[in-house]
């Protein structure tokens, strides 16, 4: 398929408004979004020196972020992991949030609209409610980013009271059984029935509509709940690994991206399911390092 032109991509998007009256404005403005989240995510991990992610606190090791033959870190930098603390904890959680909205708004876009659209039919005023989704549903992902904090953490605690000989042992056996763990969900039916919900906007957004502002945030929420249900093994394997590497970032996004919009996701779904089994198992051994580590 030839390269659109930065008119053609205008006028899909004016096609779009006029099929759907979803403004073009809002169209646009989710789209400055979604770039902005991304430019500061790729500064975050391109432009810090110091790791963020599990690490020994101790000796040598401090403030060491562990690749992947030690304990697991995050796939973002410029945190430090010296302690438990309400501002490191309110830094990592935006700094989680912003990343979470580079990654997963790509694949919320189908959603996004079709709410839009549903809303334009029954009130000009679009775009408020819209954000008010939009928040609900980045509002799931901010609160899981509490949890990250916490198991970095409660990980970081772990490993400094490991000796550098067990740190590299566990730490190999942890990752390997998280990116197994991660790859055995795919299969399950949990996860079944979340992407079910993210691959069909129009369905979601037939049985759970919702009345007004209040009832936008609600919808987002429970879309965001769904979304986290179909992809938080896949971001475990991100934070269990210590990436600060970009091509991960990358990767996962285009995973969670084909998994929920191409018409094949369920299978893409499954192959990813096998492809995490072999390398849990190939990582956990001692066979193969976890690939792409920076």
């Amino acid at each position: 398929m030839p390269a659109r032109s930065p008119a053609g991509w205008l006028d899909r998007l004016r096609q779009l408004e006029a099929r759907g009256r979803v403004p073009l404005a809002l169209l646009l403005s989710l789209l400055l979004l979604t770039v902005a989240a991304w430019w500061l995510t790729l500064y975050q991990a391109t432009g810090m020196d110091m790791p963020m992610g599990v690490a020994a606190r101790t000796g040598g090791d401090a403030m060491t972020g562990m690749g992947s033959g030690e304990m697991a870190g995050m796939a973002m930098s410029g945190i430090s992991v010296s302690g438990w603390s309400p501002s490191g904890a309110v830094y990592f959680v935006a700094l989680w949030t912003v990343m979470m909205a580079a990654m997963m708004l790509p694949a919320a876009g189908p959603m996004i609209f079709m709410f839009a659209s549903a809303q334009a039919r029954r009130d000009p005023s679009v775009s408020v409610p819209t954000w008010i989704f939009v928040a609900g549903y980045i509002l799931v992902w901010a609160a899981a980013g509490v949890a990250v904090y916490v198991a970095v953490q409660a990980g970081s605690d772990v490993a400094t009271a490991l000796a550098p000989d067990a740190r590299e042992k566990w730490g190999r056996l942890a990752l390997g059984a998280t990116i197994v763990a991660a790859g055995l969900y795919q299969f399950t039916p949990l996860k079944r029935v979340c992407l079910g919900h993210c691959r069909s906007p129009f369905a979601f957004v037939a049985l759970h509509w919702r009345e007004g502002r209040v009832g936008a945030l609600g919808m987002g929420l429970r879309h965001g709940a769904f979304c986290f249900g179909c992809c938080w093994a896949l971001f475990a394997v991100l934070v269990a690994a210590g990436v600060m590497s970009v091509a991960w970032m990358l990767l996962l996004t285009l995973v969670v991206f084909a998994e929920k919009v191409f018409p094949l996701g369920n299978r893409v779904a499954a192959a990813i399911g096998i492809v995490l089994i072999g390398l849990g198992l190939a990582v956990g051994s001692g066979a193969a390092a976890m690939p792409w580590l920076s």
